[in-house]
């Protein structure tokens, strides 16, 4: 009886020896796989298809968790647009709202200030030509009144962007680049609400973008007089020279090897919007036409860009899309591909996920 125990005691032990060495071969091949796979940062995923008509060139803005489109380009069909849409950021849904009054247009630009937004500029083709009028829309009751005329004149493909109580804009075209800034304060009189804002040193531009990042702009992107823009300015209202060129977007400083990989951050109708600190530029094109569907990531505290292994936007690539910053999270809609391709989906960047290329 003793051997026959015994017996079954060095069976069980080999048994459990085979599985473990079973176990340590799994391990290992699994180990292996990951280190032959391939990651990107980022994963970008598709969010609720946009309510309304696939359209470009909208204008948007956010107020707190919402996000809203009004205005756009529809081709020869439905032409220039002024409906209004909603987005619900946390619950993915659209609500129409009460149609922007005024007449339709394409290229205007949008901004909030507290909890209301205001959409300025713009273009409506042959009937009005470029447009200057400034409009103010109020979620909570739905409705729009209309402020003071953008005091820098009419213009589309503007800059636009809100710092506290006040908005700025700038930049554009209304036959001839424009680099001039304006600003905005809703709650001046009327006639009085735009003043001139002196110091901007850098190249006129249509079609450029800007971000907020702990109450500073940064402004890039655009083209002029058809070459790409590749000067980058902050602004700082509450600073005694406001205006900072910071490091160009391309390789152009020989002196230093930082901006050797800037091979392809500079881009026109681009999309920008915040996460964490951080600024994200994606989509647009090239003036040469190339579109873009890759993103770079800036960090405001090194002055530098990234655009290392970033998974590229996985929807169409596209210009003249809007996006919707919250500071925590970026959604981009709509925009085109071509002036007869228009696009009506959704995508939010996870910057912290991974993707196996």
């Amino acid at each position: 009886m003793m051997n026959r125990k015994k017996n079954l005691s060095n069976r069980y032990s080999m048994n459990n020896l085979c599985k473990l060495v079973g176990i340590v071969l799994i391990t290992m091949s699994a180990l292996a796989c990951t280190e032959d796979a391939s990651y990107t940062a980022g994963v970008w995923n598709r969010r609720s298809d946009f309510d309304g008509l696939a359209r470009n060139d909208a204008a948007g803005f956010t107020i707190g968790n919402k996000g809203y489109i009004s205005g756009g380009y529809r081709g020869s069909k439905y032409s220039r647009l002024n409906d209004c849409w909603e987005y619900d950021i946390v619950n993915d849904y659209w609500t129409q709202c009460a149609d922007m009054p005024g007449v339709a247009r394409n290229a205007a630009v949008g901004f909030a200030i507290g909890e209301k937004g205001y959409i300025t500029t713009g273009y409506n083709g042959s009937t009005d030509g470029y447009l200057a009028d400034t409009w103010e829309y109020n979620p909570a009751t739905d409705a729009w009144t209309q402020k003071d005329d953008y005091k820098g004149g009419a213009r589309n493909y503007a800059v636009a962007f809100a710092i506290g109580d006040y908005g700025y804009v700038g930049t554009g075209n209304n036959g001839n680049y424009q680099k001039d800034f304006y600003r905005f304060d809703p709650s001046a009189a009327s006639g009085s609400q735009w003043t001139i804002l002196n110091g901007f040193g850098g190249q006129k531009r249509q079609g450029g973008t800007a971000f907020v990042i702990n109450d500073k702009a940064y402004i890039c992107g655009g083209d002029n007089n058809g070459s790409d823009v590749y000067d980058f300015w902050s602004f700082d209202p509450a600073a005694s020279s406001p205006w900072t060129q910071l490091r160009d977007i391309a390789d152009t400083d020989s002196d230093n090897d930082y901006d050797d990989d800037y091979t392809s951050i500079v881009r026109t109708y681009g999309s920008s919007f915040v996460i964490d600190g951080k600024g994200y530029l994606a989509l647009g094109q090239t003036v040469g036409g190339s579109l873009r569907s890759n993103y770079w990531i800036y960090d405001p505290s090194t002055d530098l860009w990234d655009g290392e292994d970033l998974t590229p936007f996985e929807g169409s690539a596209r210009i003249k899309a809007v996006c919707f910053s919250t500071g925590k999270r970026g959604v981009i809609a709509t925009g085109g591909s071509s002036s007869s391709t228009f696009y009506d989906d959704a995508w939010e960047l996870d910057p912290y996920s991974y993707e196996e290329e």
